[in-house]
C-alpha cells in the first residue's frame, strides 16, 4: 500500500468517514469524531502506520488533512 492509501485510510478508519470528506481539507474539531481524543488515537494510528513518533509540537500542530502531509514530510513520509 502506497503512503496516500495509507494516510487516508488511517483518517477513514479513525474517524468512520469516506474518502470524498478528505478532499474537503477535514480540519480539526470540523467533525464530532475529530475532537482531542479522536486527535490523538489518529495521531497513534499514523505513527504505528509509517514506524514514526512525532514530536509534541508536531501533534499539537496537526490541525488538518493537508497540514498533516506537511508535518509527515518532516519525518520523511511524502504523501503525493
Amino acid at each position: 500500500m502506497d503512503n496516500k492509501k495509507k494516510y487516508e485510510k488511517v483518517f477513514m478508519d479513525s474517524f468512520s468517514i469516506s474518502k470524498d470528506k478528505l478532499k474537503k481539507d477535514l480540519k480539526y474539531n470540523t467533525i464530532p469524531q475529530w475532537d482531542s481524543v479522536g486527535h490523538m488515537s489518529m495521531i497513534a494510528a499514523l505513527e504505528d502506520a509509517f514506524n514514526i513518533t512525532f514530536e509534541m509540537d508536531d501533534i499539537i500542530d496537526f490541525s488538518s488533512y493537508k497540514t498533516g502531509k506537511e508535518i509527515l514530510k518532516k519525518y520523511k513520509v511524502n504523501i503525493s
